[in-house]
């Protein structure tokens, strides 16, 4: 989840990054879930291990990122659906 979340943020910062940021961090995500990857702990275990020194806010960014995404991309239906 750390080395996801800090693609995630990276992309999300770059003003190049901001057309495609809500499908991206949707499509992230799920290729994530898909591939079996745990959830965040919060013992920044990952962070202290982490080699090339990532931290933890970005998870922090990335789940801030996804709910963004979640909450404004949903589909309103009119009518009875039918």
């Amino acid at each position: 989840m750390l080395f996801v979340s800090a693609k995630v943020s990276q992309l999300a910062l770059l003003p190049q990054g901001h057309a495609e940021r809500k499908e991206r961090v949707e499509k992230m995500v799920a290729q994530m879930d898909s591939e079996g990857f745990g959830a965040c702990t919060n013992t920044k275990a990952c962070e202290a291990e982490c080699p090339k020194g990532i931290s933890v806010t970005n998870i922090a960014r990335m789940n801030r990122e996804y709910f963004t995404a979640v909450m404004t991309s949903y589909e309103v239906v009119v009518g009875g659906g039918e």
